[in-house]
């Protein structure tokens, strides 16, 4: 079966993993305050702070901005619910925007500014397919009205990504991201102080680590204010630093697989849209099309199936979802439900091959052919 999405894991990982049980020490240490350190340079960042999961680091940023009960959060419904639950960790309000367009599944900065009362106290934007939404954008839309920029860049991985324009930013790797560490996130903020506050609030608020405790920095802790246990373990840390080494030479592999994606839709697939139809920064995370209106997606799934292709929708938007139907104010956003209704996920990974694009596109070729002739 050819995957939507696997990771690239080896001896080198493997190595990193022994090293960790080798030195006896395998909670939160040296290795994870190397991939700290290397995940900032990488982004032209002085510091991070590395949590167990993207979804962690989401609620850190939310609570040590100080968002709770009666704020409202801005955030696109076309993402992962974790965008959206992190808003609802905190007693916030999380309010639904829709997307661009079709070609631009993107959160819209007019529907945004449409949707902002005085309550409004933060913007989520989220680097859907890991393209990224315009900087300059949403940072006056965020600094005319006073608000905190964070961004979900889950998607957003890697050099193509660079230094980051929101007040803060949270990154995944999880094991279908551009690099992994199986579980695990990284968070990124120009504020020393606001990182200082999430790396206390990851472990329990302790004022003290138990490395410090260790190396005699320190004998004993307090704790200051009410935190989590989101801390990154050592052997999590390790299989970071490799693969964070690989990343651009995959990033390089993605773009050039995608590239390739877009010359054969274009040329076997013109009934289906792609979006993005302009060049901008992305790190290639997924492959995203939109089937037309016309076809039956559950039987287009079939065929690829039936021949060894696996994909998959990113993603049922989230006002959608049973939990939030039932527990947050009824929205309709058509751009994105029409989005979603259509949206498809082909492969793409770094362990894939020019043949298996072509596989791809031929497969989904026929399919569509068949489905628009039926």
């Amino acid at each position: 079966m050819l995957l939507v999405s696997e990771p690239s894991l080896g001896a080198d990982e493997k190595q990193a993993l022994v090293d960790v049980i080798d030195s006896n020490w395998i909670t939160m240490g040296s290795r994870v305050q190397a991939f700290e350190r290397a995940f900032a340079d990488m982004h032209r960042m002085a510091d991070a702070v590395a949590v167990n999961s993207c979804t962690s680091g989401l609620h850190l940023v939310m609570a040590a901005l100080g968002i709770g009960p009666g704020d409202e959060v801005l955030v696109p419904s076309l993402s992962f619910v974790a965008t959206a639950n992190c808003v609802v960790y905190c007693g916030a309000r999380p309010v639904f925007v829709d997307i661009e367009s079709l070609d631009v599944p993107l959160m819209s900065c007019a529907d945004a500014a449409a949707k902002c009362t005085a309550r409004t106290k933060a913007v989520i934007v989220m680097h859907y397919g890991g393209y990224l939404v315009d900087r300059d954008a949403w940072r006056d839309f965020a600094d005319s009205r006073g608000l905190f920029l964070i961004e979900d860049s889950a998607h957003a991985v890697g050099t193509a990504r660079a230094s980051i324009f929101g007040d803060v930013a949270v990154f995944s790797f999880f094991g279908n991201k551009n690099m992994t560490t199986a579980e695990g996130g990284m968070i990124v903020a120009g504020d020393d102080g606001l990182l200082d506050r999430i790396r206390q609030l990851r472990a329990h608020g302790l004022t003290s680590s138990t490395v410090q405790r260790l190396r005699g920095q320190a004998v004993s802790y307090d704790v200051t204010m009410l935190g989590y246990n989101y801390r990154m373990d050592e052997l999590s840390a390790a299989i970071g630093l490799v693969q964070l080494g690989k990343l651009d030479q995959w990033n390089k592999k993605r773009r050039m697989l995608a590239h390739l994606y877009r010359d054969l839709l274009e040329e076997r697939c013109p009934d289906v849209l792609l979006p993005f139809p302009e060049e901008r920064t992305t790190s290639h995370h997924i492959m995203p099309i939109v089937l037309p209106s016309a076809i039956d997606r559950q039987r287009v799934i079939g065929i690829l199936r039936s021949d060894g292709i696996q994909t998959t929708i990113h993603y049922p938007p989230i006002h959608c979802l049973s939990w939030y139907r039932n527990n947050t104010p009824v929205v309709s956003l058509p751009l994105t439900e029409d989005f979603a209704a259509r949206q498809l996920t082909l492969p793409l990974h770094p362990k894939m091959e020019a043949q298996h694009v072509d596989l791809v596109t031929q497969v989904l070729a026929n399919a569509v052919t068949t489905e628009l002739a039926g």
